[in-house]
């Protein structure tokens, strides 16, 4: 989104929006017709909220982001474990939240809370559910649905209507095509899709669009084939790369990850 002056902005109320008295409304933030705001929430300056938008619950969002009609922000969990426990929405700066996106609340079960990050772009009909963690600088395309307790990494980018199983985590820099299914864990740097989706190969463009030295992807690229390509144990293929690439702190994030995956990696 493209930055603007907060400090000299006036808050901008339309009469028919409906306000609780104890919410906390920053300067600067304008909210259109019929938008409904509760009491625990808390907006900060410039962001500007459309029509027919509801954000309830205990909900923070963060300057300069823009929600646009029938989104729903804050909603309680939707989750048979949650009994309407005090529980968090998390929303950064620099969003933008288009129609009729629906993100809830966080389960006692899980983190608490569900956190948006900074500059995200997130397309109509998205639902991002409880407990989850979404970075920074990530793009989810129209009609994506996130289950409870997903993580995804920064700058990644996740196709039109895509599906993703409960506690997947999805690594920085990743693109997932349209009309995914993810049952399980995507690795960093890499390109993924299909109905139950597969690896193919890194995401060589978008690593490049990001700075990402030809040495530095070379390396990974490596790495990538060692672990995904030979026959050996994933622990003995993470082995192998840190006696045989030159490391780096993307890399040891790349392994990191593999090392830590609860649900298992797709391949």
């Amino acid at each position: 989104m493209d930055n603007i002056d907060i400090e000299n902005q006036k808050t901008e109320i339309h009469p028919t929006a409906i306000i609780h008295p104890d919410a906390e409304i920053a300067d600067g933030v304008s909210i259109g017709p019929y938008s409904v705001i509760g009491k625990d929430v808390r907006i900060a300056k410039g962001t500007k909220i459309s029509s027919h938008v509801v954000i309830e619950g205990w909900t923070e969002i963060g300057e300069n982001n823009a929600i646009y009609q029938f989104a729903s922000l804050g909603g309680p969990a939707q989750s048979v474990k949650y009994k309407g426990e005090k529980t968090y929405l998390k929303v950064g700066n620099n969003n933008l939240i288009r129609e009729y996106v629906t993100l809830n609340r966080g389960t006692v079960q899980g983190f608490g809370e569900t956190t948006i990050g900074d500059n995200n772009f997130l397309m109509a009909y998205v639902h991002i559910a409880h407990d989850c963690r979404i970075g920074n600088d990530i793009i989810i395309a129209n009609s994506v649905g996130l289950a409870g307790h997903i993580e995804i990494g920064d700058h990644s980018i996740i196709g039109g209507m895509t599906g993703v199983h409960q506690f997947v985590r999805i690594g920085a820099y990743t693109m997932v095509g349209a009309m995914s299914a993810i049952p399980l864990d995507i690795p960093p740097y890499v390109s993924a899709s299909g109905m139950r989706a597969s690896l193919y190969g890194l995401n060589v463009i978008g690593l490049k669009r990001h700075g990402f030295s030809d040495e530095l992807i070379n390396n990974l690229k490596q790495a990538y084939k060692i672990i995904f390509k030979s026959k050996l144990l994933l622990s003995e293929a993470i082995k192998k790369v840190r006696g045989e690439v030159v490391m780096s702190k993307e890399l040891e994030y790349f392994l990191n990850f593999l090392e830590t995956s609860e649900r298992g990696i797709c391949r």
